[in-house]
């Protein structure tokens, strides 16, 4: 549990970065780093994508959590 929630939060700071927009804060960083783990492994499953480790992890929790600040981007417009 306590690895889960360091990889949404080093997660949700990746994405957030790489997406440059307002600032999330820690609290939502942490979210959307876990809810990004959620979508990003349901993606990689559904694409037959196997991204093992530590690494893989973080990867998947990152490109998740991207594909969720783009969609709600996307919807917010």
């Amino acid at each position: 549990m306590i690895a889960g929630i360091i990889v949404g939060i080093i997660a949700g700071a990746i994405a957030g970065w790489i997406m440059r927009g307002e600032g999330y804060g820690f609290i939502k960083n942490l979210v959307l780093g876990i809810f990004g783990g959620v979508v990003g492994g349901w993606l990689f499953d559904l694409l037959n994508i196997e991204w093992g480790g530590w690494i893989g992890s973080v990867g998947t929790a990152v490109i998740g959590a991207v594909l969720l600040i783009w969609i709600a981007r996307r919807i917010s417009k």
